[in-house]
């Protein structure tokens, strides 16, 4: 039974189709101020919650048993049990903050851009009575997404205003490094091994290769149209980048640094109303996971046949993704 917000004659539109699948998709709804949980088995929203003012970003705890909110219209990270999405606490990162961009890394701590302050938090025991926050500046205007190594030694933020990427270390305290990467640069993704920085810059029409250490740029690929958001494949083969202008997904080779195929999620006609912005994969790479703020609907796509399998119904403005699969 679905609780909170009642659903939109939209959402109502969309029928929910049944799946092998097992797991959960929570959904960040930025337009309605909700928490959506939606169950992959039956592709039926299960669950909503009300949550802050225009939240963005989700992120899911190591032990799965915990979902972090990121309140782009507010100062917090909220923290929501995964089973109910009763909210659990919050996590105060000071005046202006507008955290986006969210990571729970594995080792247990949270890491997330403050947009507001031009800086991010490294967030200590985040499920403790009294959680530490540690803040450090990127100078930045619009530090959005964020990257962190597998150490949490450094982070990586792009930052749309300056148009620059920015590379933080959080246990030496040297002075942040920024490069100019592209136009509005936003999507940003560090490959399994550490070896490469990954950035897509909407604005240009292009994503990027960096050395994570210098962000010196070694490759220029050319996208689909406005690259909102780019993710790489659990098996770090491929990433691909959200199109948000003409509704594909472009697929990048990145040993080549090559487009080697798009995918069509919509048509250029209906990418103009669904509005595509986030994209998560599977745990085994064989989905992506595509969010239609505009529609409010989640796009699932079989990868190896580009295939989309089916949309799932959200509340309003469905834009953060985070996928607990069983």
């Amino acid at each position: 039974m679905l609780s909170g917000c009642l659903p939109s004659s939209q959402e109502q539109a969309v029928p929910a189709v049944a799946s092998s699948l097992e797991g959960t998709v929570f959904v960040a709804n930025k337009r309605g101020n909700t928490l959506s949980m939606i169950d992959l088995a039956s592709g039926e929203e299960v669950k909503r919650v009300d949550s802050c003012t225009n939240p963005h970003e989700l992120a899911v705890s190591p032990n799965q048993a915990i979902v972090a909110l990121a309140c782009y219209g507010g100062t917090s990270i909220d923290l929501f049990a995964t089973d109910t999405l009763a909210k659990l606490k919050s996590i105060e990162l000071g005046e202006n903050a507008r955290p986006h961009g969210i990571v729970w890394h594995a080792n247990g701590d949270i890491y997330a851009t403050a947009e507001g302050r031009q800086s991010i938090f490294w967030i200590a025991e985040p499920l403790s009575a009294s959680p530490q926050a540690f803040e450090y500046s990127t100078g930045k205007q619009g530090s959005h997404m964020l990257a962190v190594s597998p150490s949490a030694e450094q982070a990586w933020t792009t930052d749309l205003g300056s148009k620059t990427v920015t590379r933080v270390d959080l246990k030496a305290r040297r002075a942040p490094l920024s490069v100019t990467v592209g136009e509005e640069p936003e999507g940003i993704a560090l490959s399994p091994d550490s070896e490469a920085l990954w950035i897509s810059a909407r604005g240009s029409n292009e994503a990027y290769e960096l050395d994570p250490q210098t962000l010196e740029v070694r490759k220029t690929v050319v996208t689909g149209a406005f690259p909102l958001r780019l993710a790489i494949r659990p098996q770090g083969d491929v990433a691909v980048t959200s199109d948000l202008l003409d509704g594909g997904l472009s697929v990048i080779e990145l040993a080549t640094g090559s487009v080697i195929r798009s995918i069509v999620v919509s048509s250029r006609e209906e990418a103009q109303e669904r509005l595509q912005v986030t994209i998560v994969w599977s745990d085994d790479g064989e989905r992506v996971y595509v969010a239609e703020t505009g529609s409010d609907t989640i796009a699932e796509v079989d990868f190896a046949s580009g295939t989309v399998l089916r949309r799932l119904p959200t509340g309003k403005g469905g834009d953060g993704l985070a996928v607990l699969e069983r």
